[in-house]
C-alpha cells in the first residue's frame, strides 16, 4: 500500500468538529457518512482507521459511552479496562506496521473532539528525525488517502493481527 499525502482542509475540519456532531457517537450509532473501518469492537470499547490518517495504520480507540475526561470520567477500572484495550490495539498496529515507534496520545477537548478517544500512530522505519513526535500526527502537515479498498485491507489485517493473538502476545 502507497498512500498518497494530500492537503488537509483544517478550516472546514475544526469548523465540522466544534459545530457538528460528536464523530464517536455518530460511528457508534451507525449514522449515515459515519463509517470507519472497524478494526476492534466489544461491548464497552470500539477501535477504528482514522478517517484522516496522518501514518498508515493510525487507529483510534474510545469508549463507545460518550465520555470527555480520562481521569475524572472514569473509575480505575474503567480506565484499566480502556487502556488494555489501547494497549491490545497497539501491538496489532505494532505487529501489522513494524514501526519505529508506536506514539499513544489522547487528544480534543470541550471546544471539539470532546469524546474521549486515544490515537495510536506507528512512526514509519526512517522517518526524519524533523518529520517526528508531534510533526507526524500534525494534520496541517497533510493526511494521507487511502482507497477504501485500501483502507478494508488495512483493518483486515490489523483485526487478523488482533484475533492471532498478537494483543494478548505480552500478557
Amino acid at each position: 500500500m502507497s498512500p498518497e499525502q494530500q492537503s488537509h482542509d483544517v478550516e472546514a475540519y475544526e469548523a465540522r468538529v466544534r459545530a457538528g456532531p460528536c464523530f464517536v457517537c455518530e460511528f457508534v450509532a451507525g449514522a449515515p457518512g459515519s463509517a470507519h473501518v472497524t478494526v476492534y469492537e466489544d461491548d464497552q470499547h470500539v477501535a477504528f482507521l482514522d478517517r484522516y490518517p496522518t501514518v498508515p495504520g493510525k487507529v483510534l480507540v474510545a469508549p463507545k459511552a460518550h465520555i470527555e475526561h480520562a481521569v475524572r470520567d472514569l473509575n480505575e477500572f474503567a480506565y484499566l479496562q480502556l487502556m488494555s484495550v489501547v494497549r491490545k490495539v497497539a501491538l496489532a498496529v505494532e505487529a501489522v506496521m513494524r514501526p519505529e515507534r508506536t506514539y499513544l496520545l489522547s487528544l480534543g477537548s470541550q471546544q471539539g473532539n470532546s469524546h474521549l478517544h486515544w490515537h495510536i500512530a506507528g512512526l514509519p522505519v526512517g522517518t526524519p528525525y524533523r518529520q517526528q513526535q508531534f510533526h507526524a500526527l500534525m494534520a496541517e502537515n497533510g493526511v494521507l488517502s487511502f482507497t477504501d479498498e485500501e483502507a478494508a485491507a488495512m483493518g483486515e489485517r490489523l483485526r487478523a493481527a488482533l484475533s492471532e493473538g498478537w494483543a494478548a502476545g505480552s500478557e
